[in-house]
């Protein structure tokens, strides 16, 4: 009898997270996006009998999506995150159960109520041969809040008011207000530390004219498991590994992130062996790669939100009346069963049940077409209107594009839909081109301030997350609380008061909550990927 690969450890990591996140939320990927491989036996968990790994070999990982690029102070999406993860590494780790963990940092203690101070590493030298130390990390951080590189993950560390060097081996850092979370904002892939070479050699490339990162793409210099081979824009990025690494070497010899944008070819190629490792993998997919011989099926629960945003700054969304419409117009069980095939799990509000902050005392607009349509009537629109929604080249979204559009025809709202190619996709959106779109994030550091934040304060308009363009001078304050308060039911009675504000305000319809699926060959080994959504290589080998 064929078994999945993940029964076992979903059941698991359900307990875990059950008894565990309140620990966890002292603080944090999709910034906080980063994940740690420690605190886990990935070989076990891939039914793996304990032993010595395989050696050597190309993993190759099929993607729906092509990287944005390598600078990981420069993008805000994970597919880029998940090349760049390997390249680039944090001071600190969250491991599976979202508990921090070190990594360049060895420790780390809070020395007052806005002092913060990291002992690292002094083993530890940058692809590019320069040294890993104090001077490194504060130059990492100054760059991310350059105005200049105008990093959209700059929200990530705009509390924070001085890095200083404490010694060659010790950084403080001092925030504007007590911040809790900072460690876990510290472990987001946004963290990631490049060679201060390679940004010494950016800044001056900027000098001359070219864009923040142009230099850094090209040569991006890290510290991780694997160094950067190539990237073919639009094809593959490949990675091979790094022989000199401080901690235990990789496996495999390279990785290559084949772009393989139609899902049937991306689940032949996991058939044949051209390809190890394919996500996402659609639902009604699932049962063939279980029931193909060679094949199966990894499914991970995640943190991550799909959502349905207006641009709330463009006529008829500008009105609150005609998003909450749009909003109860729209059947989310529908989605998660016809869509999804229950691979998800209906949203109430921006943040999942796993998330810190959640509180399932806040309800959700629930789906009442006849209601909407006395909504729109009151917002002048009894005829209804037109709108274009948009989507990425992705399936499961381009299938729930076409229920919305069929559920909106009910209430008299007619619907174009346009499908964008994934780059020109977060580059509109950022601009503020769309009317309606869909898209996902993930609370990668489990905190609700990563979840809440990003995609709502008026600060951080288009590349940060808030691609709604809302701007509402209550929920700002509110996430501003939050984020200052020190005690931690205090944060929560804030979060559940922010959950409320913006299920009122509907900048989104909250759709769902994804399980990441994940097509694996048999022979692939040690394999697992974060519920921030990030595949964890660091044990991975291919049996021969």
């Amino acid at each position: 009898m064929k078994l999945s690969l993940n029964i076992f450890r979903k059941f698991f990591m359900y307990l875990l997270f059950t008894v565990s996140l309140t620990a966890c939320a002292s603080e944090p990927d999709e910034g906080g996006e980063e994940a740690g491989g420690e605190g886990n036996d990935a070989s076990e968990e891939n039914g793996e009998e304990s032993g010595e790994a395989s050696e050597g070999g190309d993993l190759v990982i099929a993607t729906l999506s092509d990287i944005t690029g390598m600078d990981p102070h420069g993008s805000n999406d994970v597919p880029s995150s998940n090349v760049q993860h390997n390249v680039f590494e944090t001071l600190v780790i969250q491991d599976e159960n979202m508990e921090l963990q070190p990594n360049l940092a060895e420790d780390w203690e809070q020395t007052g109520d806005t002092t913060w101070e990291f002992y690292l590493r002094d083993d530890v030298t940058f692809h590019d041969g320069a040294e890993f130390n104090a001077e490194a990390v504060k130059a990492n951080i100054d760059r991310i809040q350059d105005e200049d590189v105008a990093s959209p993950r700059a929200f990530l560390y705009e509390m924070v008011e001085e890095v200083n060097v404490v010694d060659d081996y010790t950084v403080e850092f001092v925030t504007e207000f007590p911040f809790a979370p900072l460690p876990v904002h510290l472990a987001h892939s946004g963290g990631g530390i490049i060679s201060p070479d390679a940004i010494e050699e950016d800044y001056a490339a900027m000098e001359d004219g070219e864009q923040p990162g142009d230099y850094i793409n090209d040569n991006p210099h890290g510290t991780g498991l694997f160094k950067f081979r190539e990237w073919d824009s639009g094809n593959e990025a490949v990675l091979e590994k790094n022989e000199d690494y401080w901690g235990d070497v990789p496996h495999v010899d390279t990785v290559t992130f084949k772009v393989t944008p139609e899902d049937l070819t991306r689940v032949g190629e996991l058939e044949t062996g051209e390809a190890d490792i394919i996500f996402p993998v659609s639902p009604s997919d699932m049962s063939r790669i279980e029931n193909t011989d060679g094949t199966d099926m990894y499914v991970q629960d995640s943190l991550s939100l799909e959502y349905i945003s207006f641009n709330v700054q463009k006529e008829p969304f500008d009105d609150k009346k005609v998003r909450q419409a749009i909003s109860m117009a729209v059947d989310k069980e529908a989605i998660v069963e016809g869509v999804m095939d229950g691979a998800a799990t209906e949203a109430v509000g921006p943040i999942g049940e796993k998330v810190f902050g959640f509180s399932d005392e806040v309800e959700g607009l629930e789906y009442d077409p006849e209601q909407a349509k006395e909504l729109l009537a009151e917002a002048g629109y009894e005829d209804g209107f037109s709108t274009t929604l948009w989507t990425n080249d992705d399936r499961e979204r381009q299938d729930i594009a076409e229920v919305v559009q069929q559920q909106l025809k009910e209430i008299d709202v007619d619907v174009e839909i346009e499908v964008l190619e994934w780059g020109a996709y977060l580059d509109s959106t950022a601009e503020g081109e769309h009317e309606m779109f869909i898209l996902g994030w993930s609370s990668v550091t489990g905190d609700a301030d990563y979840g809440m934040y990003p995609l709502f304060h008026s600060d951080n308009h288009g590349d940060p997350g808030n691609r709604s363009f809302l701007e509402n001078e209550e929920i700002d304050e509110v996430l501003e609380e939050a984020r200052r308060a020190e005690d931690e039911s205090e944060r929560e009675e804030l979060y559940k008061e922010a959950m409320e504000l913006l299920v009122e305000e509907a900048p989104m319809i909250y759709s769902h909550h994804d399980d990441y699926l994940v097509g694996v060959r048999d022979e692939v080994k040690g394999f697992w990927k974060h519920p921030n959504g990030i595949f964890q290589l660091q044990d991975v080998s291919i049996e021969e």
